[in-house]
């Protein structure tokens, strides 16, 4: 046990000097920081003209004799009033016919397929409706150049027993009002 303590207390001695050493404060020497140089002010230039914009040149309609806006129908999915992508190329035609007679007014007519209640399908047809008018009008056609009308599932197109008669019927027409 004398061996123990005759080496062992030396060692500990030793580890506790060395780690009160490396737990004193240090001193941080702040280093000082360099001399900021202030920029020196730009030369002031006369200033340049504005260079001239070139206008564009003003995108007018042409009519399209392909194109009866009182035969277009607007084609709707199930139970929905969101426009197909495949309807925005028609739509954009439409719009550029409709603003080459400003004076003009249409009728967009909404129509429903046969499934649901009268109700709901008459504010189905309505709404559809109003997704037309509201591509229109971005488009840049008059708000109060388009009237809308529901007529929910009136006036069928198909026959209202088949998928694909219901499809048809689900639609918006576009009428010139005379």
């Amino acid at each position: 046990m004398k061996f123990i303590r005759s080496r062992f207390a030396p060692i500990m001695i030793l580890f506790a000097v060395i780690t009160l050493q490396a737990c004193k404060p240090k001193k941080l020497i702040q280093k000082s920081a360099p001399p900021v140089e202030t920029p020196k002010p730009a030369p002031v230039d006369p200033p340049k003209p504005k260079p001239v914009e070139a206008t564009k040149p003003a995108v007018v309609p042409v009519k399209n004799p392909d194109l009866n806006i009182n035969e277009v129908k607007i084609q709707f999915e199930f139970d929905s009033s969101v426009l197909r992508t495949s309807s925005y190329s028609t739509l954009d035609q439409v719009a550029s016919q409709m603003k080459l007679d400003p004076n003009s007014t249409y009728v967009l007519n909404g129509y429903a397929s046969i499934e649901g209640t009268k109700e709901h399908n008459l504010r189905l047809s309505k709404d559809r409706a109003n997704a037309v008018k509201t591509y229109l009008v971005n488009a840049g056609v008059s708000a109060n150049n388009i009237k809308t009308k529901g007529f929910g599932t009136r006036n069928p197109v198909a026959d209202n027993s088949t998928e694909a008669g219901k499809e048809l019927n689900r639609r918006v027409e576009i009428k010139t009002k005379q």
